[in-house]
């Protein structure tokens, strides 16, 4: 018994030296600061296009009574700063400011209260938009913003950078727990998407017989591609419908083998690349893809970011 007890006790703090490995070893943040980039650029754009129509879809007076709203989110806990304004102007002054202060998040400007502004902002938004306007995008972009406000995302690529250096602030970031924890939470929290979305298709028949991508891409209201010409090949539909599911399914085991991983990543180039340019939906695309940036490594992303940041204004 003692040698099973021995060998229990070993291998329980192996396990708990993995997890704490996993979450709290310290990191680059250069993997963060680019997402951070990333979904500054799409808050503010996908906030900006809720500008046509801003009173029609958040006003007090808007298309859905604030009581049906109220109704349908009676059963759960909702936040919205739109919920306390009572006239149009408020509701512009609002806007105004969220959309500076996703600007302030793109660029890196007081990049740790813009992050945290800029979640809630995205959660208001999303808690108080019109029943029927709320889509993965803006899922994908609450949880995006969620993450990144937790670690350090103004370390690199940010204005803030820049000015510390302007100061003589010349050393380079330290490597962080919270920024590998941040990174860490974005990776989990997509593969559960995934998942799910994987389990959410097994439930039709269409991707079970293989004819979900056709009549997709055959749907006039989705199509932004003509892809009528795969009803001369729905062998390719049928093959991308079940390696669709697939990957979705098993996205969650096959990410974390480095060996896969860059074929992981790139097939969801591919499928959000689909996604985007054949079914209409390109913001969609690019959130996904940015939440896939987050396993990227650090030396990667400083490889292909650093020579930009240069470029744009000297090194971050």
């Amino acid at each position: 018994m003692s040698a099973i007890w021995r060998a229990l006790r070993h291998n329980l703090s192996e396990l708990a030296g993995c997890w704490g490995r996993f979450w709290f070893t310290p990191t680059d943040p250069s993997t963060l600061c680019a997402v951070r980039v990333a979904t500054g650029v799409m808050l503010l754009w996908t906030h900006l296009v809720w500008s046509i129509g801003l009173d029609a879809f958040f006003g007090p007076e808007g298309w859905t009574p604030a009581e049906v709203r109220d109704a349908m989110h009676a059963n759960r806990y909702t936040f919205s700063v739109f919920h306390y304004l009572t006239a149009s102007w408020q509701l512009w002054i609002v806007h105004v400011l969220n959309l500076g202060a996703f600007f302030c998040l793109m660029i890196g400007l007081f990049s740790r209260v813009a992050a945290v502004w800029s979640f809630i902002a995205a959660a208001s938004y999303a808690s108080c938009v019109t029943p029927g306007a709320f889509f993965g995008l803006d899922k994908i972009n609450c949880l995006l913003a969620m993450y990144v406000m937790l670690g350090p995302c103004g370390a690199r690529y940010s204005v803030d950078r820049l000015l510390r250096e302007r100061r003589g602030e010349d050393e380079p970031p330290a490597e962080s727990a919270m920024a590998n924890i941040a990174v860490r939470l974005i990776q989990c929290h997509l593969a559960i998407v995934y998942l799910f979305s994987g389990l959410g298709k097994l439930q039709g028949y269409r991707w079970w017989d293989g004819t979900a991508t056709w009549f997709t891409v055959a749907n006039v209201e989705y199509r932004s591609l003509d892809m009528t010409w795969m009803a001369d090949h729905l062998w390719l539909g049928e093959l991308l419908t079940h390696a669709t599911v697939f990957w979705e399914l098993f996205y969650i085991c096959l990410i974390w083998v480095p060996l896969l991983r860059p074929w992981m990543l790139l097939t969801a180039v591919g499928m959000h690349g689909f996604i985007g340019l054949a079914m209409g939906m390109p913001e969609f695309a690019l959130s996904m893809l940015i939440a896939n940036t987050a396993f990227l490594s650090p030396g990667f992303v400083q490889t292909v970011c650093d020579p930009l940041a240069r470029i744009v204004s000297g090194p971050l």
